[in-house]
Parts: structure tokens; C-alpha cells; sequence
């Protein structure tokens, strides 16, 4: 295989890569959030570090409803403006994990594993969006769905 042809099946996949993770990062935050207000899957202030609890205003359940409002805004961010979007849901992971992991160790250990996966999907994302939108300066347009769902344009130069 020629090396256009491979470069080619590389932006497509890539590009594939960068819309799935668009869509579940700005769908999973969202949906998070909403949640945060009415506990409808899990009692939320149950997860919050004691520590965290001691110095924030208000109840644990006042503060979900601060977490929830982030949540929803850095998905609907993910979607308008995917360079900033990217970063600021991977540092919200992060500040995640390390409240799971200081609340009542070791039991929630395995929930902030799984939001480590989920923060190196926004990491990843993050470069995605960097390298179509032209990083955090000038937009570049996306590559767009057509060419990358058509196989005819494998192999001719310029197309993605």
C-alpha cells in the first residue's frame, strides 16, 4: 500500500476518532450534569470527599448542584468550542479523580480508574481538536463527515 493511501486511511480514521469522542464528550457531561439535580442514578453527594465537603459552602447536595451546572456548561463548551472544550473536561476529570480517590479510600477506587479512562479520552480529544481547529489560534474547519465516510476519495490527494 502506497504511502498517500495509508495517510489517507490515517485522516479518516482520526477523523472518525475526533467526532465519537466529540459526541460522548459533550452527551456524557451533560446528561452527568442534568443528573446532579435530581440523584436519579446515584445519590451524588455520597461521592464527595469529606475534605472537599468541609470547606465548601452549603451541603454536599448544594455543591452537586454547582457540579452539575459545570458539568452541563463543559459539555455544551465540548460542542461550541472544542479546543478549550477538550482541556477543561480532561482538568474536570482530574479534579474527579482525585476526589474519588481521597473519599473513603480504597472504596471508590475503581470508579476513579474508569474516570482516568475517560480523562485520557479527553486528553486525546484535546489533540484531535487542536490539530483540526488549528490549536487554541486560527479555526481550521473539521474534516468533514462526507469525505471521510465516502471511499472514493481514498488515495486522491488533498482529501481527507
Amino acid at each position: 500500500m502506497e504511502a498517500s493511501a495509508i495517510d489517507t486511511r490515517m485522516a479518516r480514521a482520526g477523523a472518525q476518532v475526533y467526532w465519537v469522542l466529540r459526541a460522548g464528550l459533550v452527551a456524557l457531561p451533560v446528561l452527568a450534569g442534568i443528573d446532579k439535580f435530581f440523584n436519579w442514578t446515584v445519590n451524588w453527594p455520597d461521592y464527595l470527599a469529606g475534605w472537599i465537603n468541609d470547606i465548601m459552602p452549603g451541603t454536599a447536595q448544594d455543591f452537586m448542584y454547582f457540579v452539575g451546572g459545570v458539568e452541563i456548561a463543559a459539555g455544551l463548551i465540548v460542542l461550541l468550542a472544542p479546543t478549550i472544550g477538550g482541556p477543561l473536561v480532561a482538568a474536570w476529570l482530574a479534579g474527579i479523580i482525585i476526589n474519588l480517590l481521597t473519599a473513603e479510600p480504597p472504596e471508590y477506587y475503581d470508579i476513579a480508574l474508569r474516570d482516568f479512562g475517560l480523562f485520557l479520552a479527553a486528553v486525546a480529544f484535546s489533540r484531535l481538536a487542536w490539530a483540526y481547529h488549528g490549536g487554541l489560534r486560527a479555526p481550521v474547519a473539521p474534516p468533514s463527515r462526507r469525505a471521510m465516510a465516502s471511499p472514493a476519495t481514498e488515495g486522491r490527494p488533498g482529501r481527507a
